[in-house]
Formats: C-alpha cells, sequence, structure tokens
C-alpha cells in the first residue's frame, strides 16, 4: 500500500530519547500506512546507531553538517513519499494513534494548512502550545520572562499563550509548536517548505504566518495527545542565545518591519537583549567554576 503520511523527525545528539520516540510511533500507529524519516544533523553521540541498529524500519538521512531544524526538516520532506506530512521533536513520544486522526482531519478538511495535537509533559500537564503571534509585548511577556513568571495572569501574557483558553476544543490559532504538528505537503510545496534561514527557534511561528498569508487555517485539535520533554532539544549555550536572537531579527524583517527608525530600534532592542542574556550566561558559568 502506498505511505499517506510521512513523520519526519530531526535529531541531534539524540540517542536518549529518538527510541522512545520511533517505537511509541510503531507501537501506537494503526490507521494509516506511514512512514517514519529520521535526520540528523551531524551529531557526535549514538543517535545514527541507535536508529539503524534498533529501528531499521526507520528511513535514516544522515547530513554531513548541522545547518539547522528548518534545513534539516526540508531534506526530510524531498525523500518523503507521503501526501501529509508530521514533523515531531525527536524527545516527543505517544500512548495513542496521532498520525491517523491528524491526517484524517485534514483529508476532511482542505482548507487545513497546519493541524497540530495537545502537547503534554510527560506526567501529564498541559503544555501551552498553540499562540497569538508575537509582537513588541511578547519580549517581556513571553513564556520564559520574568514578568510573565512574577505576574502570569497579566493581560498580555495571557494574550499571547493563550492561556485563557481551557485547551481542550478545537481552535484556529496563529500558530502552533513545531515539536507536533502535520500539515499536507500540497501546502509545504505551496508556501516553499520551512525557512532555512532559522537555524532554530521561531521557524514554526514563521511557517504557520506563511500558510496563514496562503489563506488556509492553522488548527489546534486536542482530540489527540503527543508527550513532549520540553526544552531537552534546545540548549542553554552562547550560540543558541544567538540563534534566538538572530531568528527574532529574521522574523521581524520578514513579517513586521515597519520604517527605518522602528527597524533600527527593534534591532538595537534585540541585540541588547542578546548581550545581557549573554553576559548573564558567562557569569553564571564563572560562579560555576
Amino acid at each position: 500500500m502506498s505511505v499517506e503520511a510521512s513523520a519526519v523527525i530531526v535529531t541531534y545528539n539524540s540517542a536518549w530519547c529518538i527510541g522512545r520516540c520511533l517505537a511509541s510511533l510503531r507501537e501506537h500507529t494503526r490507521g494509516v500506512e506511514y512512514e517514519a524519516i529520521v535526520v540528523d544533523n551531524a551529531s557526535s553521540d549514538a543517535t545514527c546507531d541507535v536508529v539503524a541498529r534498533e529501528h531499521p524500519w526507520a528511513r535514516l538521512v544522515a547530513r554531513p553538517r548541522n545547518d539547522g531544524l528548518s534545513a534539516a526538516i526540508n531534506d526530510g520532506v524531498a525523500v518523503a513519499a507521503g501526501a501529509y506530512i508530521a514533523v515531531l521533536n525527536p524527545d516527543a513520544h505517544v500512548d495513542a494513534d496521532v498520525l491517523a486522526p491528524l491526517a484524517a482531519y485534514l483529508r476532511a478538511h482542505a482548507d487545513a494548512g497546519v493541524v497540530a495535537p495537545k502537547l503534554l509533559d510527560d506526567d501529564g500537564t498541559l503544555q501551552l502550545s498553540c499562540r497569538a503571534f508575537p509582537g513588541y509585548s511578547t519580549a517581556l511577556f513571553n513564556r520564559y520572562s520574568a514578568l510573565t513568571r512574577l505576574f502570569p495572569g497579566n493581560r498580555l501574557s495571557r494574550a499571547y499563550l493563550l492561556s485563557d483558553f481551557d485547551h481542550t476544543s478545537e481552535r484556529d490559532v496563529d500558530w502552533v509548536s513545531g515539536a507536533a504538528l502535520m500539515l499536507p505537503r500540497r501546502v509545504f510545496d505551496e508556501v516553499g517548505g520551512w525557512d532555512p534561514g532559522f537555524f532554530m527557534f521561531n521557524e514554526d511561528v514563521d511557517l504557520c504566518r506563511r500558510v496563514r498569508d496562503a489563506g488556509y487555517r492553522v488548527v489546534y485539535d486536542p482530540s489527540v495527545a503527543v508527550y513532549h520533554t520540553i526544552g531537552v532539544s534546545k540548549s542553554a549555550s552562547a550560540r543558541m542565545v544567538v540563534e534566538r536572537h538572530k531568528s527574532m531579527w529574521r522574523y521581524y524583517r520578514k513579517h513586521l518591519r515597519g520604517g527605518p527608525l522602528r527597524d533600527a530600534a527593534t534591532g538595537a532592542g534585540i541585540v541588547l537583549r542578546c548581550g545581557v542574556l549573554l553576559a548573564m550566561g558567562a557569569l553564571r558559568r564563572r560562579r560555576s567554576l
């Protein structure tokens, strides 16, 4: 039978979790013909060995260098056979069939460009995985900001995180987490895939924005759930701090720019924020010596 759904999983030093991810897909996916494609971004651990030895049914694409998440996803889709493309983090796993109901939703709703499941912590706690598009206030009122932690009930954080939404009903949203989502291959091709200019961070926001700009819906579907060990696949290293801020600037230039003065002020603010976080990280590392 022909493949209907292709699950693309990008790994980087993911030996500890990729086996769990693949095993859960293998055990629980029943209602759709599917394939799993693991794209490894030049891991230095045993990720490729784990996939090849323990999960030979999955296709392994070993990249010679790490060009970031988006480029690797595009490489996986390039060899995918499915009409529907699921993107999963390697630190995600399932305890029920997720691919089949997501593919069924897209099959039944031609106007849906992205559909995403509910995300849960490993202990079953809800992750706020659908959001409003970011704006200027997001820099101060995002999920990890001090103001959100100190004042979680403030209006701006609630509006961005959609925390007033109970996350138990289907809803059209601005964007969903790239930790687990599915889109039709035709929509992927129409919008040009994931933007490889985003090494990591904001690539999912950019994708959903382009999907919505193309006239499709982005849908949060809590009838299915994926467990996600949040944060493990992202490092707080100096490089990742820099990459996060480069992604902020790229997203701003693509979708939010508003004239020379506004652009200059925004760029300066991003550089300043990056510098402060780098200095704080260096201080923490020095104290730990």
